[in-house]
């Protein structure tokens, strides 16, 4: 049976961070439009800041679904699978925000993560609800390592080009919302 949690203590917060993938939800207010989920991964690119607070690093690839859906409305979804282990999926439900590079805050974020090409925004999770679940129907996986394919792509783009990448590419989101903003 779940359990509803106070918040994320230091045990949680060790299992969160341990995860090699986690997947993020969110939606737009129109009943019509698109759910998004995307998967994330990469060692160092999730941070526990306190109990009541998560942050991950947003790096430039194909979609702004998320971006678009915070900007929109905040609501997003964090959810944690162990594919090894004890079997437990646990989430993590809040309100998200996008941190850009030029706010305020947002130096004082980067260090909690490792460094990859492309970093686009830090997107902050202040979590309302912690919660567990079983994972009895989740298939055991081995992890072998992260995938250098994104980080290789940015750096070979290298900034002007990830400039141009950002404002062809993530402007809008599949259903028309405001993407990245004009920078």
């Amino acid at each position: 049976m779940g359990k509803v949690y106070d918040g994320i203590d230091g045990t949680l917060a060790a299992w969160l961070t341990a995860q090699p993938m986690f997947v993020v939800a969110t939606a737009p207010l129109a009943a019509d439009g698109l759910i998004n989920v995307s998967p994330k991964g990469m060692a160092g690119t999730f941070a526990v800041v306190d109990d009541h607070t998560v942050a991950y690093l947003d790096l430039t690839g194909s979609g702004v679904e998320t971006i678009a859906h915070l900007r929109q409305n905040g609501r997003i979804v964090l959810m944690f699978t162990a594919f090894d282990g004890r079997p437990t999926i646990v989430r993590l439900h809040g309100t998200g925000r996008v941190v850009w590079p030029d706010d305020e805050g947002f130096a004082s974020l980067l260090p909690l993560f490792s460094e990859h090409p492309g970093v686009r925004s830090i997107i902050v999770v202040d979590v309302q609800r912690v919660s567990d679940s079983c994972g009895y129907a989740v298939p055991r996986m081995t992890y072998v390592q992260d995938r250098d394919v994104l980080d290789l792509s940015n750096a070979k783009k290298g900034e002007e080009k990830l400039a141009e990448y950002r404002r062809s590419k993530n402007s809008r989101s599949l259903d028309g919302l405001p993407g990245l903003p004009e920078r």
